[in-house]
């Protein structure tokens, strides 16, 4: 009995040991992520979901997409109603949402986006990444074409979220949430490179219950 209570012991602080070396593993944090990020927020139902504004070069090349925790009903409000919700947050290295840490961040939250003369809605409000569920670095792009690829996240029951996989300029970014009932295509063709948001909205026309939450090609030009 003694003999297995000494390998339990063993075994348990064997284990702390190596979660202790997997921590230790990480690379430093990139400074050159350091930063006040923008970012925009979209919302479905009772969640809001936030999005990297995500551009070619440091510290914004990378697609990001996390679920926030919040029960603030106003916010919500806020969000729902906007054509265009944006934040601008204090600084921090956006490396650690990129690994997906749950974390606090104050923001100033904008009606319409923060640098094309955005409303200041609040100031300095708490918001809390609290799950990350995609992250795509922008490195190794595709040239820019017609063949259009999108990521599919995997939500709870048939919700799904698509996010197109930006190219090489020019290209685009987009966003959108589908209530899947039927199979719905990944990849495909498109008249052009950076098509009209309406010629990719009748491309996931017939896959379900669809709101489109982002659509950006000024930053891909």
């Amino acid at each position: 009995m003694k003999r297995i209570f000494l390998l339990m012991i063993f075994v348990f602080y064997s284990q702390l040991n190596f979660a202790e070396e997997e921590v230790k593993e990480l690379p430093p944090l990139d400074p050159a992520y350091m930063a006040s990020h923008g970012m925009v927020l979209m919302e479905k139902g009772s969640s809001i979901y936030v999005s990297n504004l995500t551009s070619y070069a440091k510290p914004n090349n990378v697609q990001l997409l996390y679920k926030l925790e919040t029960k603030d009903l106003a916010l919500l409000q806020t969000v729902r109603d906007g054509r265009l919700t944006t934040i601008k947050t204090s600084k921090f290295n956006l490396q650690r949402l990129m690994r997906g840490e749950k974390m606090t961040i104050t923001a100033d939250v904008f009606n319409g986006h923060f640098k094309q003369g955005g409303m200041l809605v609040y100031k300095d409000m708490p918001l809390t990444f609290s799950k990350l569920l995609y992250v795509r670095e922008l490195n190794e792009l595709k040239e820019s074409n017609k063949r259009q690829e999108y990521d599919v996240i995997n939500l709870k029951k048939s919700y799904k979220i698509f996010v197109h996989r930006i190219q090489q300029a020019p290209s685009f970014a987009h966003i959108l949430h589908i209530d899947v009932e039927a199979g719905c295509l990944a990849k495909f063709n498109t008249s052009s490179a950076v098509p009209k948001e309406t010629e990719l909205q009748y491309k996931f026309l017939n896959c379900g219950t669809m709101k489109p939450m982002y659509f950006e090609t000024e930053a891909f030009k």
